[in-house]
């Protein structure tokens, strides 16, 4: 029997993470190359994936940076092809890019809701065919789909008016069950991750807006801190969690669980 050591290490695996430059994206990318993984991050703007990769470099991590747009098919193609000529194959998938547009929903721009829509959704379908492909024919991968809480629970306007962003995130968490049970005989687990409210470039206006009313509806009384998401992707990346697949899990301080 394997030790817990082993089972955690992602030792001689390679990750994909998309929107690893900064955020929820590249605190996973620390601690999948800290666990032992060869990262390739990928990203829209070349100025924040070349200082996520000196920071990841820093740590004597194994990194590739490469932009790229996830809604877009040849771009997810062409990123997919340079990781996997870099490092032969790509173990691990995080899809934890994404856009976000406030407004009431009665006021929501259609183009802002098809913006937000292509790159989430679309988004992580586009990478999970393209990187599942490869993982089929390997018979061995894991998809780590990063969700929100937005995407389980209706959230008051007072808080979060976001609604193609809501929209999205719960077609994202559909997208994780449904392919879980269609690649689970292809040796592929796939799981969502569903933060709460953590302070990100997306997040940090809202939550400095909503202040103590948002707070206070969080059991833990907080909101959640650098590196309490991490750990739950390298879990989830590793063997530790070879049997578990098609799970949503969610990280919020306690809010869903009232």
């Amino acid at each position: 029997m394997r030790s817990s050591q082993e089972l955690f290490s992602l030792t001689g695996r390679t990750a994909l993470v998309t929107g690893g430059s900064r955020g929820l994206g590249l605190e996973i990318a620390e601690g999948l190359g800290q666990s032992g993984a060869r990262v390739a991050i990928t990203a829209r703007r070349r100025e924040w994936l070349d200082e996520a990769e000196r920071t990841l470099r820093a740590q004597d991590i194994d990194c590739l940076a490469l932009t790229g747009d996830v809604s877009d098919s040849g771009e997810v193609v062409r990123v997919v092809d340079e990781v996997e000529r870099a490092f032969e194959r790509i173990d691990i998938l995080v899809n934890a890019a994404g856009r976000t547009w406030g407004a009431p929903a009665e006021e929501m721009p259609l183009e802002r809701w098809r913006e937000v829509m292509d790159a989430n959704a679309t988004g992580t379908f586009l990478m999970c065919q393209t990187v599942g492909r490869g993982m089929i024919g390997r018979r061995f991968g894991r998809i780590i789909n990063v969700a929100s809480l937005a995407g389980l629970s209706g959230q008051p306007p007072e808080v979060m008016d976001a609604v193609g962003y809501s929209a999205s995130k719960g077609a994202i968490i559909a997208l994780t069950r449904d392919l879980a049970v269609k690649w689970a005989r292809h040796g592929i687990t796939v799981n969502a991750i569903a933060p709460g409210w953590f302070p990100t470039r997306m997040s940090e206006k809202v939550i400095e807006r909503a202040g103590q009313a948002l707070t206070s509806l969080i059991p833990m009384g907080r909101v959640g801190r650098a590196g309490e998401i991490k750990g739950a992707a390298v879990f989830l990346a590793s063997d530790a969690a070879s049997y578990i697949t098609g799970q949503v899990f969610a990280i919020d301080g306690g809010l869903l669980a009232q």
